[in-house]
């Protein structure tokens, strides 16, 4: 069975406290960019950490349009219910 989208974005959320050097609080529209500070290296580290959690693959074509915590666990949701 698929974990729902909470779950999931409360499993991202632990993935991503060691990127986040401001301990920024962790919700759904917290921004990589903007609110964790993250370059594109980090982005990079941090989305291999979360498909290897995850054992998925998200499509280069979808990463532009994932800017915040929650739209990665929707992706994620996205991907594993396929």
């Amino acid at each position: 069975m698929t974990p729902s989208t909470t779950e999931i974005f409360d499993q991202v959320s632990e993935l991503i406290a060691p990127f986040n050097q401001k301990s920024v609080p962790i919700k759904p529209e917290t921004t990589f960019a903007t609110d964790l500070e993250l370059d594109s290296l980090s982005v990079m580290d941090m989305l291999a950490a979360i498909e290897d959690h995850f054992d998925v693959t998200v499509p280069l074509n979808i990463l532009p349009d994932l800017e915040t915590v929650g739209q990665v666990a929707e992706a994620i949701k996205d991907i594993l219910d396929e």
